[in-house]
């Protein structure tokens, strides 16, 4: 296809909070955003989560990138039926919009999907060694699905000394481009791991991982009740925050570090343990204070950053708790706080929606990562493109 030519893209995420697969359309030529389409989800089943926690576990030892022992084969295969089931029942939901967009009479009809963008289950994330894991058969994918798939997208820039991640961040800076809030701009992802873009003019965008995100609450919570969340926020609203602990945990020497830099999920799960004071702590008290934790680690990255975010936009799964949302405001003050749906942008799907964006890149060989963003060399694109 030529430069510029814009395409029908699905983008699939299966975050570090392992609650399930997201899929998201975009039109793009992996520049601009052309328009949103519909969205979906497919959640992963109790059963299927307990063998994904599984092989988190059974990852720490990696390091052959491309072994799948103990639980790995099938969490791999998990992700992959899972992604294309989310595919079809997209597919099958959204025939009509494709036909003619939103059902509109006399719209132009849309791209219809010419390619999807995989991201696939991290499992290990260990830059310093050189590796990363993202379980997921693209090929695989490809073949069920009939379509062009982009997967393995974080390899090559850890390969190339990069942190491979956050890989956002370019998606993050052409969605700034067509909203209005005042700059320096913060994007925030809080996923299982929290990532934060900073847009400041015509700069390349300066990013890296923050801290825990929700990896710490969800896991506390899922260790002492079997739910997968504190859902809102109300555990840890009725709680007492232990500012010590706090303190000790930010005490790490992660925080000390200028972006670029990049978190495995667990990588605060001992210090937790040790530091966090949990295993005397209430219920509430434990959620309160890892929320605070999370809060606090955000915060702690705006020092590192040539001048103080003057609003901060926030996405993921963090965005609907409002307990760490009221302490972001209160830690980022006086900077804005607001959520993606107030931007015009979707909380749960934006990370789904990048890697649509991604995959258009890929194919077109633009960079999807830069030295201010994961620290790689040079601008680097990556993925590996399957075919059907």
């Amino acid at each position: 296809m030529p430069d510029d030519m814009v395409r029908g893209a699905l983008g699939l995420m299966s975050g570090t909070s392992l609650d399930g697969v997201d899929v998201a359309y975009l039109m793009t030529d992996g520049k601009r955003v052309r328009a949103f389409g519909p969205t979906g989800y497919r959640p992963f089943a109790a059963a299927e989560r307990k063998i994904l926690r599984a092989a988190l576990d059974d990852a720490n030892d990696l390091v052959d990138r491309t072994a799948r022992p103990g639980a790995l084969a099938e969490a791999e295969a998990i992700v992959t039926r899972a992604s294309a089931e989310a595919v079809e029942a997209w597919q099958i939901a959204n025939r009509a919009w494709l036909a003619v967009e939103g059902g509109r009479s006399g719209a132009p009809a849309p791209p219809p999907v010419d390619v999807v963008g995989f991201h696939g289950q991290t499992v290990l994330h260990r830059p310093e060694a050189r590796l990363t894991v993202q379980l997921g058969d693209g090929r695989a994918l490809a073949e069920r699905l009939g379509l062009p798939v982009v997967y393995d997208f974080r390899a090559a820039d850890v390969a190339a000394g990069g942190q491979g991640a956050p890989l956002v961040p370019v998606f993050h800076r052409a969605l700034a481009r067509d909203v209005d809030r005042p700059q320096p701009l913060a994007i925030l992802n809080l996923g299982g791991v929290a990532n934060v873009t900073a847009i400041d003019g015509d700069a390349d965008p300066v990013a890296c991982d923050v801290g825990p995100g929700n990896a710490l609450i969800d896991d506390f919570v899922t260790d002492r009740t079997g739910a997968a969340m504190d859902a809102g926020g109300k555990l840890a609203a009725a709680g007492r925050v232990d500012e010590d602990a706090v303190r000790r945990l930010l005490g790490m020497h992660f925080f000390t570090l200028p972006p670029p830099k990049s978190l495995d999920r667990n990588a605060f799960k001992v210090a937790a343990k040790v530091h966090g004071g949990l295993a005397r702590a209430s219920l509430e008290d434990g959620a309160a204070t890892l929320t605070a934790f999370t809060a606090a680690a955000v915060a702690r990255v705006v020092p590192h950053l040539k001048r103080p975010p003057k609003s901060w936009i926030v996405a993921g799964g963090g965005a609907h708790n409002p307990t760490l949302l009221r302490m972001l405001a209160e830690r980022l003050a006086p900077a804005r706080v607001e959520t993606a749906e107030r931007a015009g942008w979707s909380s749960d799907h934006m990370e789904a929606q990048a890697f649509a964006f991604l995959a258009v890149r890929a194919l077109d060989r633009l960079p999807l990562s830069y030295p201010s963003t994961t620290g790689v060399p040079v601008p680097m694109t990556g993925g590996v493109v399957a075919r059907p």
